[in-house]
């Protein structure tokens, strides 16, 4: 008898072995169009967006206290945002930007997001916005409906996005298409030109204003202003003439207060048609017997100001701009779980391959984060650090660690040289000397003698870190270390015009 049960012990050992793989996982990646973190009530308490969806996400998930974009060369943020998102490089380690041909291997378009995951089998997905991006990336979607949707209806706004995945997943179900899918969800709101659908803007006392020549009314229904809110930036950083900060329909050069609280608004209106749209995909993803199996990841491309520090745009280091929401809800997160995270978005590659089980391309430079998914650790690094020079050289830099952040600008070709410490603990919304706070913590403390020593280590992390990340620039109180003079970009041939006769 005790033979027969070690007989059948090792039959049910030898079966288990060769029992089916458990089924792979589904990805679904929101990604939206300049949003700060702080519009969600999950981030800050106090505010007044609606988004159900995504507060359930996070309540049902994880979230990141410290994700962050690891910054631009360019004033279109997005693009090298975009490019690190669907490649897994650093910043300096772009197909484009300077010295772009020695350090980026030839062909990484087949290495990016969207192709890895065709060789291993998933079907996949992409809508979005139409430019400022990775276009080389973008083809390798097998299936792609890209546009640009900044309006106030269906058809010209974030339903259609919200439609195109919708479809894709009724064409599953109709064909019974059981392959693992990658579904890049994207949407090109809520940046500007932010026309909300008007039963969405009057939840906010907002109008799609477009007349440059007047401001918009006052309205009690109106977000309040943010706590940071300023007329005007103290200083010039370097790129204050640029798009987002002259020429943002509804906005322009004005921050009075009618203005950026319409604005913030017409922001919220359309962060809400975005959530409306992802709880239609999570209701079909439910109803399809998907939504368990499905790892889904919220983000942004980059925060954005609007009205914060008297900026308007992204061409800026604060923690309004250069964090985004990050927020994921799986198979095997705890929820109602919060970390710091201290991730990029350029971990995406490697964490997305991770959770699928798939090997990320010897090309990727990020560091996966699914044993911080797991629980098994809060932060992924220890130091984070962001760049923007898309206007005058060197531009900004910035540095964080631990509780204490630094921002240098060197701009105005020599003319602006500002440094700036901040103990986020004490003065998480970073308040200068302009917001009036009382608190001593609560300002620039870069100036301060007490806080000499502390500026001096973070001075010194912020050079590691752009020797590090290979900057090939340096600030003005920096060692050049020998570095070869930074390419200046191709100018772009003028289109041959035909002349009309």
């Amino acid at each position: 008898m005790k033979s027969l049960v070690l007989i059948l012990l090792s039959f049910c050992t030898w079966a288990s072995s060769f029992a089916a793989p458990a089924k792979r996982p589904n990805i679904l990646f929101i990604l939206v169009d300049d949003q700060s973190p702080f519009d969600f009530k999950c981030y800050n308490p106090k505010s007044p967006l609606q988004s159900p969806n995504i507060d359930k996400l996070a309540a049902e998930g994880m979230v990141f206290d410290s994700a962050r974009h690891m910054g631009s060369f360019s004033g279109a943020v997005c693009t090298p945002s975009r490019h690190m998102i669907m490649s897994g490089r650093t910043v300096w380690h772009l197909p484009i930007g300077p010295f772009a041909k020695d350090h980026c291997p030839p062909n990484l378009e087949l290495n990016t997001l969207a192709a890895v995951f065709n060789r291993a089998g998933y079907d996949t997905m992409r809508t979005c916005k139409q430019g400022n991006s990775y276009e080389g990336a973008n083809k390798q979607f097998t299936v792609r409906h890209d546009a640009e949707k900044r309006g106030g209806t269906d058809e010209s706004g974030s339903t259609w996005h919200g439609d195109q995945v919708m479809n894709y997943l009724a064409e599953r179900v109709a064909t019974k298409d059981a392959d693992p899918f990658l579904i890049y969800f994207g949407f090109s709101h809520p940046h500007d030109t932010r026309d909300g659908r008007p039963e969405l803007l009057e939840h906010y006392g907002a109008t799609n204003h477009d007349d440059p020549n007047t401001l918009p009314a006052l309205n009690p229904k109106q977000p309040p202003l943010p706590a940071n809110y300023l007329s005007a930036h103290p200083f010039n950083n370097g790129d204050a003439g640029v798009r987002d900060e002259v020429a943002a329909s509804g906005v322009w050069k004005n921050r009075d207060e009618a203005t950026i609280r319409n604005e913030i608004g017409r922001e919220y209106a359309c962060s809400e048609n975005i959530d409306i749209q992802i709880g239609r995909v999570l209701a079909k993803l439910q109803a399809m017997g998907e939504l368990d199996n499905t790892y889904v990841f919220y983000t942004a491309d980059h925060g954005i100001a609007i009205g914060r520090h008297g900026l308007q745009g992204k061409q800026n280091l604060y923690e309004h701009t250069w964090r985004v929401p990050f927020i994921v809800k799986g198979p095997g997160i705890k929820p109602g779980t919060r970390v710091p995270g201290n991730i990029y978005l350029l971990d995406t590659v490697a964490t997305l391959c991770d959770v699928a089980g798939i090997p990320a391309p010897e090309s990727n430079e990020g560091l996966s984060f699914k044993p911080v998914l797991e629980g098994k650790k809060d932060t992924l690094r220890d130091v984070m650090y962001g760049v923007y020079c898309g206007g005058t050289k060197p531009g900004m830099r910035c540095v964080k660690q631990g509780d204490w952040k630094l921002i240098k600008y060197d701009a105005m070709n020599g003319a602006v040289h500002e440094t700036q410490l901040f103990n986020l603990a004490a003065n998480p919304d970073e308040f200068l000397k302009e917001h009036g706070k009382t608190d001593p913590m609560q300002t620039n403390l870069a100036g301060d003698p007490k806080h000499a020593g502390r500026l001096k280590e973070m001075e010194a992390l912020l050079l590691a870190e752009m020797r590090r990340h290979g900057d090939p620039y340096r600030l003005w109180d920096q060692p050049d270390d020998g570095l070869p003079p930074v390419p200046e970009p191709t100018p772009k041939k003028a289109k041959n015009k035909k002349s009309k006769k």
